[in-house]
């Protein structure tokens, strides 16, 4: 079982790298303000797994509750500067 985990996380990173090196710089920011709702599904999971039992599990959730909330906050503002560059002055 365990061994299936490492083997997808292997490959997740492998995969996530060549989709990203394979990404245009122009369509950076628009892709990341779209992971903002996947940063949302990571906070979510983050606060379910507060609540699991052990000391460790609420100190690993709140952590990823801190940098998924730091990872959205980041990609709404990004994304409202880019949104202002085309407003008209």
């Amino acid at each position: 079982m365990d061994i299936n985990i490492l083997t997808v996380f292997i490959l997740a990173i492998f995969v996530g790298v060549e989709i990203i090196t394979k990404v245009p710089p122009t369509l950076h920011t628009p892709l990341m303000s779209g992971s903002n709702a996947i940063s949302g599904i990571a906070i979510v999971g983050a606060i379910i797994s507060t609540k699991l039992d052990g000391n460790i599990g609420t100190y690993l959730g709140l952590i990823a509750v801190v940098f998924a909330s730091i990872n959205v906050v980041g990609g709404f503002m990004v994304t409202d500067r880019m949104l202002k560059m085309f407003k008209r002055k």
